[in-house]
């Protein structure tokens, strides 16, 4: 008889309840009339008992052992006397044990309670709950008993299996995919052997919903359990040739992860992908139904010192949600970058609306000039946010978050008072220059979620500047269709005197129809047209020519088209993104009003625009 340790315990409360010859006789009480009884047979008792026992001496030698241990044991009780008692139990195996069996021998511990795994000579495995506890002080030993546990030990082996595996795929369920996650993360995993690396592949069915919806869910279980089965297939392959396969389990829903402990790199992981996306590809024939799914799946892999689970599985998901927003049907590789871009993101939208209210923005004003004496008519009001993590923001980092989570309608007030004070200031400060006007962005949501017309009545009362001085910008997508409120809007702040602008003309959708419907003063022709203008020899710089982007006839016919159509509805035109002089040149020829570039100026604090007022002329910055 063998056996392995499994879960020892030594018990720390003085247990003397065990059956031992000196404690079975119990005297009768004083006063009873009936007479005393026939003492019994102990040694019969203790041979007969149900539960296997066995008197061991203070050397941990069995003295007598019962039929019950006998038979438990496969040995007659006899051929058990004289033996060690802790061979007989495998009480050696390992050293807590052997020590707290040793202080209950010498009578230092009270009490030992263990369970242990014997494999029987018939080559049966029996798993037993092993007890030790002192005899009387007269009987110079212990009582070892041994409680056969394996049906015990199966039921719960069976239930532990219900909890930890998925009804629906018989794969383990996420609960056992985190024991083991945790488990392969532990120092003592890896620091001995193995690659020190892991791997992850986490997927999810694209559509599944739609099948759930549509079927029911029947057939959405049965979808779920054939895919599983082709995961495993996966799985299997790719551990052939390796000393551990990659566990599958089924995270909830239409969610798997295949987890590869001891991976060797990347490429085994990305490798695994790919081979669950092709097993995927073919349809899935169930009782008639023929079905096609693909998954999107994100890729994991690192080392496995300093990862936690959490760490890993939020990097996973990430990576799942690029792999969808890239297309679906494909896997994708975590990228540190592309993540600290998201935190990135993250971060800044939960600080936007604390920003605002702190003044963490600034504004900066890039000079709108005239193409026909180069004089500023205008500024663009631009803001900038002076983050104390990351540094000056420019629009494009912050903007779209601010649109999204409402906050735009708060920071373009700052923006309108903000742009409107500054031009009143500059007027003030230079009344025998013309009064330039500013030029303000303005988002669709802050025509739905404000009240816009009054916002810009107020600023415009409460700063003094006059209602011609400021043009309020709007991109051509965010026009195109107006209706009901925005029209509405827009009719009023014309009414009013402020100039309405379309900001990055002939990229959207390109209808010219709404440009007679729509109360617009000023077209801004979008950059890309001015970059991709052909420019006539005689007056272009020949190394601008030869660095510019590759000349478009097409671009400047549409320019000029553009240009001559906005004069005939009484438009004035502003070309965006300036910068060389011979595009300056050819803007001019072909009838366009203003431009905006850094041929005249990047955008710059206010106090470099008061500069360009008085010498009344921009030039190449």
């Amino acid at each position: 008889m063998s056996g392995t340790s499994e879960g020892s315990t030594p018990a720390a409360d003085l247990d003397r309840s065990a059956v031992t010859e000196s404690d079975i006789s119990t005297p009768p009480r004083a006063g009873t009339l009936s007479p005393p009884a026939e003492p019994p047979d102990y040694r019969s008792v203790f041979t007969a008992a149900p539960l296997a026992m066995a008197v061991v001496d203070r050397e941990g030698l069995v003295v007598r052992a019962n039929d019950t241990l006998g038979a438990l044991l496969g040995s007659a009780p006899e051929e058990l006397a004289g033996r060690l008692a802790a061979d007989l139990v495998d009480l050696a195996s390992d050293a807590r044990t052997w020590h707290a069996y040793r202080e209950v021998l010498r009578g230092r511990q009270a009490r030992l309670r263990c369970t242990r795994r014997l494999k029987c000579s018939d080559g049966r495995s029996l798993w037993v709950q092993v007890s030790v506890a002192p005899l009387p002080v007269e009987e110079h030993g212990v009582l070892l008993s041994v409680a056969d546990i394996s049906e015990r030990r199966e039921l719960q082996a069976r239930l532990r299996h219900l909890q930890m595996h998925d009804p629906v795929t018989r794969l383990p369920n996420r609960t056992l995919f985190f024991e083991r996650l945790s488990a392969a993360l532990e120092a003592e995993s890896y620091e001995h052997g193995g690659t020190g690396r892991i791997g992850l592949c986490y997927l999810d069915l694209d559509g599944f919903k739609a099948v759930n919806d549509t079927l029911g869910h029947r057939v959405g279980d049965r979808l779920l359990a054939a895919v599983a089965g082709r995961l495993t297939r996966c799985a299997e392959e790719a551990g052939h040739a390796r000393t551990s396969t990659p566990l599958v389990a089924r995270l909830g829903g239409d969610e798997f992860a295949l987890l590869v402990e001891d991976s060797t790199g990347t490429e085994q992981v990305a490798d695994l992908a790919e081979s669950v996306l092709t097993a995927l590809q073919e349809p899935f024939d169930l009782s008639g139904q023929r079905l096609s799914v693909s998954a999107s799946i994100g890729v994991v892999e690192r080392r496995a010192a300093g990862t936690t689970p959490t760490a890993l599985m939020q990097a996973a998901d990430t990576t799942l949600y690029w792999a969808k927003a890239d297309g679906k049907a494909r896997w994708t590789l975590f990228d540190p970058e592309r993540n600290a871009h998201r935190m990135t993101r993250q971060a800044l939208a939960s600080t936007l609306r604390p920003a605002i209210e702190r003044g963490e923005f600034a504004l900066e004003y890039q000079p709108l000039v005239g193409m026909e004496d180069g004089r500023v008519r205008g500024v663009e009001a631009l803001v900038r946010w002076n983050h104390p993590q990351f540094g000056v923001l420019t629009p494009n980092r912050f903007i779209t978050l601010a649109e999204e989570d409402g906050s735009i309608v708060q920071l373009g007030r700052w923006v309108l008072r903000t742009a409107c004070r500054q031009a009143r200031r500059w007027q003030v400060d230079h009344p025998d220059e013309p009064p330039i006007f500013v030029s303000v962005n303005v988002a669709v949501r802050q025509v739905w979620d404000s009240d816009l017309v009054a916002d810009v009545a107020e600023t415009l009362a409460e700063t003094g500047l006059a209602p011609h001085l400021l043009q309020l910008e709007l991109t051509e997508s965010a026009v195109m269709g107006s209706a009901g409120r925005p029209l509405q809007a827009l009719r009023a702040l014309s009414d009013m005197g402020v100039r309405i602008a379309i900001d990055d003309f002939g990229t959207g959708y390109s209808n010219l129809a709404y440009l007679s419907r729509l109360p617009v003063s000023v077209l801004k022709l979008d950059g890309s047209f001015v970059r991709g203008f052909q420019y006539d020899d005689r007056d272009a710089d020949r190394d601008a020519v030869r660095d510019a982007v590759r000349p478009s006839p097409a671009d400047e016919v549409i320019v000029e088209a553009m240009i001559q159509l906005a004069h005939r509805l009484g438009l004035t035109v502003t070309a965006e993104c300036v910068e060389t002089s011979a595009q300056a040149s050819r803007l001019r020829r072909i009838g366009c009003d203003t431009g905006q570039g850094w041929l005249y100026s990047r955008p710059v604090p206010p106090d470099r625009i008061s500069t360009l007022l008085v010498t009344r002329t921009c030039g190449q910055s």
